[in-house]
């Protein structure tokens, strides 16, 4: 056994790209030319393979480093035999580039120029076959540079772009989005000046074979970038997209986990490109209630008047009210609009099921109306939904399913106790979020629950203090009704329902005694829970109220 530094190899004009993924850990098991670091720079990003095949024993990168060539990667446990026996077959996909790709070789500034028409192929790029075309960022009729890019293509690995070899006017384009291309391919014709290496193909091969070898996807971006003569137009939100938007693999991903639908991006880099920042903002602005996605605005059409064809639905009745008597036309508010395309997303996505159960809170009203007479002068005032959140907090820890949610196949448990409380607004319904209820006590809940619904009433509440609830309660208090179905506010799982109490007679084995019963509704996420789960919840729930004394055990 012998230990092996693995090192980045030859990866093009390239200095100090930066590491976004470590793909193996110590102790793993790697085969000669598996992946073990993905790095990105400004134009590509790419895969760095493994030289040999061992056990990893030091990982001497981290995600965020900045690597280049000859930079050791990790530290292998090797056979004897085998430590010099990839190297000398690392070469062979350079030796087999196609005779096609030296005719694309960008030649020096200085070479002489021939006029006439042109043609562009695909260089070489890589170990890489049938790449797809996402972005055609020229058009027929445009004046283009040396360098600058034709086409994006992308492939399971890396998104790059294909630089012109010329300056000229595109007469021809020959791909389209959505082809698939390989080394040699004929991506366009140009009518203009070509460098000498256009007319003198057979001095490139010679030139080629002493360059060395380079790794898969660098060869294409080696060559420096020339700024575009005509930009890619900037993504619009609400527009139309033309073709897939602009973005590294790695923005394409941190989109994908915030759920930021990339078409609707406006690009703040070079050509339009999508960086994160970019796609940070758009978030802000979609939490903020500054822009609406289009998935958003789609959902919400069937709730104002769509035709509701986006849900497969038989159209929407288009009726003019105004022949029947006088009528007036209000506009909703923001929250409302913003609200009922979420309402309506969650309402047909969700499997729900409602539990609807009663518990006795008479020891616990006494309780609470004799607690304010005490501290009538603090100022404070508690309510029966402070306890309610404080018995709910007690619930969700003996119950954690309800304290989670669905992230794709699996279940994420929250250790936090964030309880989201409904607010009537004069501007539509609003839900703040107590952070930490486990944490505090019925009086700071008190306090906080006032402070947040009058900054809500007076539509100063912020987003964040919106945002992070792990289950919801939305109350009625002394409006009137009895149960009600409410709407799980998604990710959430489940929401608890409460209308306004009642003196019912309760038999005590002796007699009927008047006692004050709360009705409570349990809506769930039928994905997650079952129905047990949610009898059980409710009962334990409708007992911690009975006895608060619960909360202690």
């Amino acid at each position: 056994m012998a230990l092996v530094e693995v090192k980045v190899p030859d990866i093009g004009d390239f200095d100090e790209v930066a590491v976004i993924e470590v793909m193996v850990k110590v102790g793993d098991t790697v085969k000669a030319e598996q992946s073990l670091i993905t790095v990105e720079s400004d134009k590509a990003s790419m895969e760095i393979p493994s030289s040999h095949a061992g056990v990893v024993k030091e990982i001497k990168v981290a995600v965020g480093n900045k690597v280049k060539q000859g930079s050791t990667v990790l530290m292998l446990e090797v056979e004897g035999a085998a430590a010099c026996a990839p190297a000398a077959a690392a070469p062979a996909p350079a030796a087999a580039a196609p005779a096609a790709a030296p005719v694309v070789a960008a030649a020096p500034a200085a070479a002489p120029a021939a006029s006439g028409p042109v043609e562009v192929r695909v260089p070489d790029i890589g170990d890489f076959k049938d790449v797809t075309v996402i972005e055609m960022l020229v058009k027929v009729g445009d004046s283009i540079k040396l360098e600058q890019g034709l086409i994006t293509v992308e492939s399971d690995k890396a998104s790059m772009e294909i630089p012109s070899s010329v300056a000229g006017v595109v007469k021809e384009l020959k791909v389209k989005l959505g082809d698939k291309v390989n080394i040699g391919d004929l991506v366009a014709i140009l009518e203009g000046s070509a460098p000498a290496a256009a007319s003198a193909p057979s001095a490139a091969p010679a030139a080629a074979a002493s360059a060395p070898a380079a790794a898969p996807v660098a060869a294409l971006a080696s060559a420096p970038a020339a700024p575009a003569a005509v930009a890619a137009p900037a993504h619009v939100p609400g527009a139309a997209p033309v073709g897939l938007p602009h973005a590294s693999p790695s923005v394409r991903k941190f989109a994908r986990e915030l759920g930021v639908p990339l078409g609707e991006v406006k690009g703040s880099g070079l050509k339009g490109r999508i960086t994160d920042l970019d796609v940070q903002a758009f978030t802000r602005s979609v939490m903020s209630g500054a822009v609406q996605t289009m998935a958003a605005a789609a959902q919400a059409k069937p709730a104002s008047g769509g035709d509701g064809a986006g849900l497969g639905l038989i159209p929407w009745p288009k009726v003019d009210f105004a022949k029947f008597g006088p009528v007036e036309r209000k506009e909703m508010s923001r929250i409302k609009k913003i609200s009922g395309a979420n309402l309506l997303r969650n309402a047909i996505m969700i499997p729900a099921v409602t539990n609807h159960d009663d518990c006795d809170i008479t020891d616990l009203e006494a309780f609470r109306v004799s607690t304010n007479k005490e501290n009538e002068k603090s100022g404070v005032k508690v309510t029966m939904l402070a306890f309610l959140i404080k018995a709910c907090v007690a619930a969700l820890k003996k119950y954690p399913e309800f304290n989670s949610s669905l992230d794709g196949d699996a279940l994420v448990y929250k250790n936090y106790w964030h309880i989201g409380f409904a607010a009537d607004t004069p501007n539509g319904l609003m839900v703040p979020v107590i952070k930490d209820a486990d944490k505090k006590g019925i009086f700071q809940i008190s306090q906080e629950m006032g402070e947040l619904a009058k900054k809500a009433r007076d539509g100063k509440l912020s987003p964040a203090e919106m945002s992070g609830a792990t289950f919801t309660i939305s109350s009625l208090g002394g409006i009137g009704g009895r149960y009600f179905t409410p709407i799980i506010n998604a990710p959430e799982v489940a929401i608890l329902g409460v209308c306004r109490s009642t003196i019912e007679p309760k038999w005590d084995g002796k007699a009927f005694q008047p006692r004050l019963t709360l009705p409570l509704s349990l809506t769930w996420d039928h994905r997650v829970i079952d129905g047990a789960a949610a009898a059980r919840f409710n009962v334990y729930l409708g007992q911690i109220l009975g006895d608060f004394r619960r909360v202690l055990l």
